[in-house]
């Protein structure tokens, strides 16, 4: 950089995921589809479980904390991508594209550490179900939903520290629908090979012991249930298996992309819709929607509010 005057580009242009007209249309429906079904499926969930009391508890409120944070990473770049299937040139501003690396780090580095939150509850309550109360109190709960998110814009930071100070002067394209960091640093007019390759990866075994830590986690919480209840354990099977089904959709694509860098591989772009847009419509599906008790106060709510419709259009009338 010694001696250089680089000019900022002041925005960049995203490719998208793809040029054909055809498919644009097509990915127009779907994802504007899986977007609202996405926030009215976890609103629903935030609902529910702040209106009952019945579900006032620990796993309840880890769960209501998956579904916010899943609102937040549906909504960071998807509004955008939509909108941009009818823009023949898809740009976004140097702000905007940096807003996106900071949203995309803080609210996956959060959801990482509430899923390993969430997965320590279900281990205590399965394998130390005498000791729950004590290791799962209210304080804790709240403590590692702090934690979450401290860790998540603390990574977020540590990300953008080094990203700010680079020079963009141009090439200005960005090879997916939304700014990712591995994408937009190799536009630096520096070379940053070395010490980005070091940074991003970092975030890849983060990503990858996270997993690890979970997968850990299901086995033990799977060998504990077939030793105690041999009735129990195929339910159990059934609930973890859907469980690290949406974990793997989450984790894989982020190991992949983040622990091999600058590829530029194809399916790196597919493998971002998977974290970005199908994981936080099936977590409110397989976690939350698929519990008999989150259903039936459901149900009750939706009585609650027919009875309430049917008396504002039908109201008994006293006679004085």
């Amino acid at each position: 950089m010694e001696g250089a005057n680089y000019s900022r580009v002041s925005e960049f242009v995203l490719l998208g995921l793809t040029d054909s007209p055809e498919l644009q249309a097509f990915f127009f429906v779907v994802f504007s589809i899986f977007y609202v079904m996405t926030i009215l499926g976890n609103c629903l969930i935030l609902v529910t479980v702040i209106s009952t009391p019945q579900l006032h508890s620990p796993m309840y409120f880890l769960l209501s904390n998956l579904s916010f944070i899943d609102m937040c990473l549906s909504s960071f770049a998807t509004p955008k991508m939509i909108m941009d299937f009818f823009t023949h040139h898809k740009t976004i501003s140097f702000e905007g594209c940096i807003s996106q690396i900071f949203f995309l780090h803080l609210f996956t580095g959060t959801e990482i550490v509430l899923l390993i939150s969430m997965s320590f509850d279900r281990y205590i309550a399965i394998c130390k179900p005498l000791q729950y109360s004590n290791f799962m109190s209210q304080h804790v709960c709240l403590c590692l939903v702090v934690v979450s998110w401290t860790v998540g814009f603390l990574h977020t930071v540590s990300q953008l520290a080094f990203t700010l100070y680079l020079p963009f002067c141009g090439p200005n394209v960005v090879d997916s629908f939304f700014c990712d960091l591995p994408l937009v640093i190799q536009l630096a007019c520096i070379d940053i090979y070395v010490v980005g390759l070091f940074m991003i990866s970092t975030s890849g075994m983060i990503a990858l012991v996270s997993f690890l830590l979970l997968l850990t986690s299901y086995i033990i919480v799977l060998v504990t249930i077939k030793k105690h209840s041999s009735s129990g354990s195929s339910k159990a099977l059934s609930t973890c298996t859907a469980h690290f089904i949406v974990v793997f959709m989450f984790f894989g694509p982020c190991i992949f992309i983040y622990v091999w860098p600058f590829t530029n591989f194809l399916v790196d772009k597919i493998l971002s819709v998977f974290y970005t847009i199908f994981t936080p419509f099936l977590n409110p599906l397989i976690y939350t929607l698929r519990n008999q008790e989150v259903k039936a106060a459901m149900r009750k709510m939706s009585n609650q509010y027919i009875s309430f419709r049917k008396t504002e259009q039908f109201p008994r009338y006293t006679v004085q």
